[in-house]
């Protein structure tokens, strides 16, 4: 499994899905949109806007939250068959 995680510091759905994954010892390389130059035009060259956080997980990009929802505690759960 190849997972790439889209974010920045001051995104809070950022925090909680990188929690997540820690939390579950699933091992990811973080892309800092604010950093790394040409990441934000990335984000935005995939989805179509500039959202994150997002996972590219074996170069599927995946929206792990929903706007006014927060994180997909559950579908992300099911995505990498762990407990929520």
């Amino acid at each position: 499994m190849d997972l790439t995680v889209y974010s920045a510091a001051w995104c809070r759905d950022c925090r909680e899905a990188k929690k997540f994954l820690a939390k579950h010892n699933i091992p990811y390389k973080e892309i800092d949109i604010e950093t790394v130059p040409g990441a934000a035009d990335e984000v935005l060259a995939n989805v179509g806007r500039r959202a994150i956080p997002q996972f590219v997980l074996d170069g599927k990009w995946i929206q792990p939250y929903r706007p006014g929802y927060g994180f997909l505690y559950t579908e992300m759960a099911e995505l990498f068959q762990v407990a929520k």
